[in-house]
């Protein structure tokens, strides 16, 4: 099937002239293909049904203000460093390191604030639960970076990478046969904790990077525990905003000469024989030679695409038990009295564990959830005025079943879990969506933000790599590899250009410096 493709690619080029390349989709995944596509020398066009760029990281009017509601934590900035250094443009937003990771908060009252530096983040956890457990973070930070460098480059740069692969490259590795215990993939995430940390507070808030991937600390493996890792290295505020970053990158490809169509829904792909041909939308029918479908992977293979787009999926199926995550998640502007708000804050439910059998197991919205505020006029160094409004966006974690039912219920008892913490909140106006909201804007999704849950050893290896059954047609997005979050989906995009630029490496007009099986990141 790989050589007919590349056959087929290589027929195409010898028309003449530069390929023409549809991205499906305006988010993290699909900008960041365009920039790279457009710079390799390919005409690209992207078609977003949206009004603006940012997919996910959307911004909704509360109150005549802008607020972010979607992707709040930026982590990784070196993939967005290499991704404008590859295309020789200085970065179009300001990236501003947080010295404060997040706040967290407990119902009895306890508090822990999180830093990028470890040994003030184990003097707090010290205070909090003892010397023993202070100890046992340094330990933890030592092992999740472990468990970083194990993976980076043979799964999160790989096109297709395999769990035997990674395996036989940590036994090649320094560490010899031990390397494979820094993975961590074969138990929970949760046992991890529960074997480094006597704390149960301590469990929690770092069970919590779970939820990074929509996923249960229960059942999602303990390699997860390198989302502590990553945070470490550093969470960044944007300037301006998240959507400022997907302005940002919207910018570069519009110097590229990337075409944009905004208001413009795609309708059906078309194919010739065994490659895409086509891209119908609301307003045209876009003759292509090739296609990166930059969205939900579930709406793709649910038909909201057509036949071929189905046939594009490659039999991907998103069954309602495997799904990830949804949310319930407040856009406001309010004031905030009663507890001191950083940037990032997290206030726990008192029970996870039930927490999360109501989530996956029963389906239906937690009894008493955990919720996170993202205050978004705070940072290490500013915060507003006694009274005056600000702006916050609150995320609390839902089934994606596509419903919105007991969604008062589970709003009353997370105003509980806010007060009994100290919160107290005098609102102005507010927006709510719910997980069948989120399904009316991702369809086929049931409202998951996050693709597949990423449950049990082999769960990060099911996700679909860039390339589909469909010669010229390729995937991107946090629902594929290598996984999801604003930087994975950034990786994503840059996956998708690289196999397109090599089943293309022959086209005179397309300069490729993509090597094979993996990206190549300068």
């Amino acid at each position: 099937m790989a050589d007919s493709r590349v056959a087929n690619f290589r027929r195409v080029a010898s028309s003449g002239g530069a390929p023409h390349v549809a991205i499906i989709g305006a988010g993290v995944a699909g900008l960041s293909a365009a920039i790279e596509l457009s710079h390799a020398g390919a005409q690209v066009t992207v078609l977003e049904g949206a009004a603006a760029p940012g997919g996910k990281m959307r911004t909704l009017a509360v109150a005549g203000r802008d607020v972010d509601s979607g992707p709040t934590v930026l982590t990784m900035r070196w993939v967005f460093d290499e991704l404008f250094e590859a295309v020789g443009v200085a970065s179009p937003v300001a990236f501003v390191p947080a010295a404060v990771l997040a706040r967290h908060a407990w119902m009895d009252g306890s508090r822990l604030d999180l830093f990028a530096d470890v040994e003030a983040s184990a003097e707090a956890i010290s205070a909090l639960a003892g010397a023993a457990e202070g100890d046992a973070y340094r330990r933890f930070a030592r092992h999740t970076e472990r468990i970083y460098r194990a993976v980076e480059g043979p799964f999160l740069r790989a096109q297709r990478p395999s769990f035997f692969g990674l395996l036989r490259d940590a036994v090649r590795g320094p560490s010899g046969i031990t390397g494979l215990a820094q993975i961590d993939g074969m138990t929970t995430l949760w046992k991890t904790l529960a074997s480094t940390f006597r704390d149960p507070r301590l469990q929690q808030l770092f069970g919590r990077y779970a939820t990074y991937a929509g996923s249960s600390p229960f059942e999602a493996p303990g390699t997860l525990a390198l989302i502590a890792h990553v945070e470490r290295e550093g969470v960044h505020y944007v300037q301006g905003g998240m959507s400022a970053l997907a302005r940002g990158l919207e910018q570069v490809a519009k110097g590229l000469g990337v075409t944009f169509h905004y208001g413009e829904r795609v309708r059906a792909i078309e194919a010739s024989g065994s490659k895409v041909s086509g891209i119908v939308t609301d307003a045209r029918l876009l003759r292509v030679d090739a296609a990166v479908f930059a969205g939900d992977l579930a709406t793709l293979a649910s038909g909201a695409l057509g036949d071929v787009g189905v046939r594009a999926a490659g039999g991907y199926t998103f069954p309602v038990a495997k799904r990830s995550l949804s949310a319930l998640t407040y856009s406001m502007v309010a004031s905030a009295s009663g507890f001191p708000l950083a940037r990032h804050n997290v206030f726990f439910s008192r029970d996870y564990a039930a927490e999360f059998r109501d989530l996956f197991q029963r389906g239906r919205l937690p009894e008493e959830p955990t919720v996170y505020v993202c205050a978004q006029d705070r940072d290490d160094t500013r915060e507003p005025g006694p009274g005056d409004a600000e702006r916050l966006f609150m995320i609390v974690n839902a089934p994606a079943t596509g419903s919105a039912t007991e969604v008062d219920r589970c709003e009353a008892a997370m105003n509980r879990v806010l007060e009994t913490s100290g919160l107290l909140l005098r609102i102005e106006d507010r927006r709510r969506t719910t997980p069948a909201d989120f399904e009316k804007l991702f369809p086929g999704t049931g409202g998951a933000l996050y693709g597949l849950s990423s449950h049990g050893p082999m769960s990060a290896f099911r996700r679909p790599s860039a390339r589909t059954p469909l010669g010229g047609f390729y995937v991107a997005s946090g629902s594929a590899h290598p996984g999801a979050g604003v930087p994975m989906a950034a990786l994503s995009g840059r996956l998708a250009a690289s196999a397109l630029r090599e089943d293309f490496a022959s086209t005179v007009r397309f300069r490729t410096t993509a090597t094979a099986g993996s990206i190549s990141i300068a």
